[in-house]
């Protein structure tokens, strides 16, 4: 059978998963790809160090130059994080003939235009299916699959991490430290976890799925985005109190003001798909105006779940799929962006107010008449008799959720309520997702 050689330049936790289906699984690979994957080299820094996978003799080594100076090497996975040296060794690779498969999104998000026109200039191919979602084969079927619609709309769940500490949260009532100290326990989490629970992590991804999906050219440090971190049990029993779930929701729609983009907490209804996500699980509802609704779940990490798109997409790459639809899609490419962002104030939506305030009389007409200057309905008010023992300051919690509204009248009126003398400067404001996105 015909050979392609490959080669991995990371030997991390994927890489080790990619390395894993290559060599025990050659022939399922083979079966797929028509020739055999051959395993050719895998580049880490530290020979010395222990590997959680045996390798032929003569394949692992410390030296990059040893794939870039091998003209038989065809494809590699380059399965670095971070921004640098993943860069400089990607367009390394390029240079020297290589076509690339990638699970950074960092990188293109950051880079994606000024890899993507090199490759194209020197006529080779850059595959990322593994960059969003892990094992969810979104990037596929939205650039291809997907092509006789025009997209309307994705919500997503697109961060394992936040959603494993929020269900944790949900599930156990653990308050957002301890959450966060079970995920790194089972290595959900990052010791540092900070990009994935401010919201960095989903937007990026989301920046690389407009781009696909509506041609947007937009920065993902653009996209507005609201972490977990300031995430309270208190406003899980509420919101489960009124029917809703919160999740770290990555939304996007295209109407004719332009794009929209966000990355928030979100209240969902119960029972809605979206909803029902649970540990580091992620899903992406998809709406197409030929396909209608589109709903797409599985494990967005972890080593095989990742592994599995990473060699798939070497697999179509060595075929020559990758090569014809990267041509073709001019991904990242210097024309204008078709579509311009919707301006963050004038963004649509219901929301869920929290308030501690006073318990006296006359406080909800002051917060009322805010409202009301700012033209947002009332849908709905949640406010327990008090009990004394659990009065803070001689202040309760007065919920609000609204009808549809601006963001910006929204926030401005969140703003001018916490001024209010019988209120607490801390007030909490989440999204509410419409039951139906195209509505």
């Amino acid at each position: 059978m015909e050979k392609t050689k490959v080669a991995i330049v990371g030997l991390g936790t994927v890489g080790t998963g990619v390395a894993r289906l290559l060599l025990d699984h050659g022939d399922r690979t083979a079966r797929h790809a028509g020739r055999t994957l051959w395993l050719e080299k895998a580049v880490v820094r530290d020979l010395r160090r222990s590997r959680d996978c045996d390798l032929p003799a003569g394949v692992l080594t410390d030296r990059i130059e040893d794939v870039l100076e091998d003209p038989e090497i065809e494809v590699v996975a380059q399965l670095i994080g971070g921004l640098e040296p993943a860069r400089t060794i990607m367009l390394a690779l390029l240079e020297s003939g290589k076509d690339v498969v990638t699970a950074n999104k960092a990188l293109l998000a950051e880079h994606g235009g000024e890899l993507f026109d090199r490759a194209r200039a020197l006529g080779r191919c850059i595959a990322f299916e593994a960059a969003v979602a892990g094992g969810v084969p979104i990037i596929t079927n939205i650039s291809q699959c997907f092509s006789a619609n025009q997209i309307l709309g994705m919500q997503g769940i697109l961060n394992g991490t936040s959603n494993f500490i929020v269900s944790q949260m949900d599930e156990q009532g653990w308050e957002y430290d301890q959450a966060v100290t079970e995920a790194q326990r089972r290595g959900f989490a990052e010791a540092d976890p900070t990009m994935d629970v401010d919201g960095t992590d989903a937007a990026q991804k989301l920046a690389i799925l407009a781009h696909l999906a509506f041609g947007a050219r937009v920065h993902w440090s653009r996209i507005p985005r609201v972490g977990i971190d300031q995430l309270s049990t208190t406003d899980m029993r509420f919101a489960k109190e009124l029917g809703y779930r919160i999740k770290l929701i990555a939304h996007a729609r295209l109407v004719p003001a332009g794009l929209e983009l966000s990355v928030a907490p979100t209240l969902i209804r119960i029972g809605i798909p979206l909803a029902e996500v649970r540990a580091n699980y992620n899903a992406i509802n998809v709406i197409g105006d030929a396909v209608g609704d589109v709903f797409f779940h599985g494990q967005g990490a972890g080593q095989m779940p990742t592994a599995s798109a990473v060699v798939a997409d070497m697999i179509d790459v060595a075929v020559g799929r990758t090569p014809i639809t990267f041509r073709t899609l001019e991904l990242w490419s210097q024309r204008e962006s078709p579509v311009a962002m919707r301006p963050d104030d004038d963004l649509p939506g219901r929301y869920y107010m929290r308030f501690q305030v006073q318990d006296r009389p006359g406080v909800m007409a002051k917060i009322t008449t805010v409202l009301g200057n700012w033209n947002i309905s009332i849908a709905s008010i949640i406010q327990h008799e008090p009990d004394r023992s659990e009065l803070q300051d001689g202040t309760v919690p007065l919920v609000i959720m609204t009808h549809e509204a601006p963001e910006g009248a929204a926030r401005q009126a969140v703003e001018q309520i916490t001024q209010l003398d019988v209120v607490n400067p801390n007030a909490v404001r989440m999204r509410v997702m419409n039951d139906h996105m195209t509505s």
